[in-house]
């Protein structure tokens, strides 16, 4: 799988693929079937998306809202049978141009589409100028073809990476693993932390989520990949600011059962498989102590 990360001077062998086109974070039910449709057309497979998202580019202000970080979404393309990513910047420029400027200078000239297949809700152009029906037109002057994909639903309701974000800022990582088609994972490197929970016989693996999604704050049943190897690994872990020891920005500290490794510095994964209780401030580390060991036992009546 190849990746590139502009639509200037792509090489012949990237060229003449059948391309589904949008910003796939979480790559959920909705947006394989784009993918699955775009597959059918005879041609390699090429993925393209924009990076960074252009809500990230018109709203950098706003929380963190990344459902997988670029790394992440790529590998969960080229599982699903992408040859080629195209991750084309979401810049000034591209953000001026018009719907007709885009489809002839980055997809026809630029990456050189032999098809483009997209949702039927898909925009694009400045100010969300054009729609899927004008891309088809423009197409067809351009010389390529397109695809649209009509609405996937999930729950009863549309499939989306806004209805995932949703699932997880109420607490439901459930509701979100039905329209992603899998579990929610979180994955970084393990970072040093107060190293209080060895203390209390809770080691714990701390990761920031920085760009990523904030789920509800609260504990949660969890699995734990480490360096992308062997198995998942069953654990409890909370997400939040810590109110019972001293609030400080909010981590996810994973607790997994019957592991003892030095794991610092490594790179893991971490899925959000049920939420079990909303953080709580207990006025005595005890109380917490004996709460985390309740916690524990239900996580793992849960994933054991």
């Amino acid at each position: 799988m190849t990746v590139i990360a502009h639509y200037r001077d792509v090489p012949k062998t990237a060229r003449g693929f059948s391309i589904a086109l949008g910003n796939f974070d979480g790559v959920h039910t909705g947006h394989r079937a784009v993918i699955e449709a775009a597959a059918k057309v005879d041609a390699p497979l090429g993925v393209a998306t924009f990076e960074p998202p252009p809500r990230a580019f018109f709203r950098p202000e706003d929380p963190p809202f990344r459902l997988y970080r670029p790394a992440r979404r790529n590998a969960r393309l080229a599982e699903v049978g992408a040859k080629a990513i195209y991750e084309l910047p979401f810049n000034a420029d591209m953000a001026k141009m018009t719907d007709e400027v885009f489809a002839r200078e980055v997809l026809a000239e630029g990456i050189g589409a032999a098809h483009v297949t997209v949702g039927f809700d898909f925009r694009f152009g400045r100010g969300r100028m054009g729609d899927a029906g004008r891309l088809a037109s423009l197409g067809r002057a351009l010389g390529f073809g397109v695809t649209v994909v009509e609405k996937i639903e999930a729950l009863g309701a549309k499939a989306s990476s806004t209805a995932v974000r949703e699932a997880l800022i109420a607490g439901e990582p459930d509701r979100a693993a039905d329209i992603l088609g899998h579990d929610w994972v979180v994955d970084g490197v393990v970072e040093h932390g107060e190293k209080r929970g060895r203390t209390i016989g809770f080691p714990t693996a701390n990761l920031h989520l920085g760009e990523l999604i904030h789920p509800k704050h609260g504990v949660y049943a969890v699995r734990v990949r480490v360096e992308q190897q062997g198995d998942w690994l069953p654990g409890v872990a909370n997400f939040g600011r810590t109110p019972t020891t001293g609030i400080r920005d909010p981590l996810l500290e994973s607790y997994i059962f019957d592991f003892d490794q030095d794991i610092y510095g490594k790179w893991i994964e971490v899925a959000l498989v049920q939420y079990l209780r909303p953080e709580l401030k207990f006025e005595q580390l005890d109380d917490m102590v004996v709460q985390m060991s309740k916690d524990a036992d239900q996580a793992k009546s849960l994933l054991l």
